[in-house]
């Protein structure tokens, strides 16, 4: 995440209860993840074979060309290659909860593109790092206020996607 990154996670991990509400609400929520290889590979010291919900163990498409050589023994990833091939096992296997998109502006942004999304979780967090790719550059949507929860860590947007252009 580079230089400063871990505050972009921060939040997760702290003391304040509508933080943690936010977490254990999305992740009661979520029947399957997908995240970017790139996730995949700078996550997995920290979510090991559970993945990023922990011991809920919800199975985690991981979009990539190939499949690396340190996937963990009874560890939670499937790895996919392209995005629609994803969303349909991530959707057959969360039955009738959510798939969450995870990590990285590339990965969104191709979702978005497709059309795929039909919401946006964003926790921003007060602090600008000055670098890294931008997640809404070069799309038009069109967002509906869902829901906002404000802590000192993180303000939490809910945002209904109405239309993507």
């Amino acid at each position: 995440m580079g230089d400063g990154g871990e505050r972009l996670v921060a939040w997760a991990f702290g003391a304040d209860d509508r933080d943690r509400e936010v977490l254990t609400r999305g992740v009661a929520g979520t029947g399957a993840v997908i995240a970017g290889r790139r996730t995949y590979d700078t996550s997995l010291p920290w979510w090991g074979a559970d993945g990023p919900t922990g011991d809920a163990r919800v199975p985690v498409f991981v979009l990539s060309h190939s499949v690396p050589d340190d996937v963990p023994d009874g560890g939670v990833y499937r790895f996919v290659d392209g995005v629609e091939a994803a969303l349909e096992q991530a959707r057959a296997a969360a039955g009738d909860r959510g798939v969450t998109v995870m990590g990285g502006a590339e990965t969104g942004r191709e979702f978005i593109r497709a059309g795929l999304v039909d919401e946006l979780s964003i926790h921003l967090i007060p602090v600008v790092l000055g670098d890294g790719t931008r997640m809404f550059e070069g799309l038009g949507l069109e967002l509906a206020n869902l829901d906002a929860i404000q802590t000192p860590a993180a303000t939490h947007l809910r945002l209904g996607v109405v239309k993507a252009r």
